[in-house]
């Protein structure tokens, strides 16, 4: 496997959807200090969630044709162990709660030997793409939740 490849490994657990998804730190993802940027970060909690959105067949297409979109509006994230290039990292995602119009996601990053290096509580809002403005989080993304 070429050491620049996304590896994907989703798993879905039936009692709240929790994904999985391995990547390996790439050479333009090192910072000056010599590990991840912080920036990247966000980019690989991105990834997690997409997956998470794929594994519950809401991708982009599906969520355009309910009428909504997904935005995020607040991440805060923890940084506990730096990486570097080559690690392998897992970026686990799963629901955490949900409201009227907003939902929010718990994300865990750990390195191959199991450490934590990165969570964070990731907060969006359903969106209607016409207006702009939000709207109810459809059933089928809500199902997708804790009740």
């Amino acid at each position: 496997m070429d050491k620049h490849e996304v590896l994907i490994s989703v798993k879905k657990e039936q009692t709240t959807m929790k994904t999985s998804l391995d990547i390996i730190v790439r050479p333009t993802e090192i910072d000056v200090n010599g590990h991840v940027n912080n920036a990247k970060y966000l980019e690989y909690l991105e990834w997690g969630r997409e997956e998470w959105y794929e594994a519950g067949d809401l991708r982009y297409d599906v969520l355009k044709q309910l009428g909504v979109q997904t935005v995020t509006v607040n991440i805060n994230i923890n940084y506990r162990k730096e990486c570097g290039q080559g690690d392998r990292l897992t970026i686990s995602t799963e629901p955490k709660s949900v409201g009227r119009t907003s939902y929010v996601m718990l994300q865990q990053i750990h390195n191959k030997e199991g450490e934590l290096c990165a969570d964070a509580e990731v907060t969006s809002v359903a969106m209607d793409p016409h207006t702009r403005k939000s709207r109810s989080v459809p059933e089928e993304l809500r199902r997708l939740f804790p009740s």
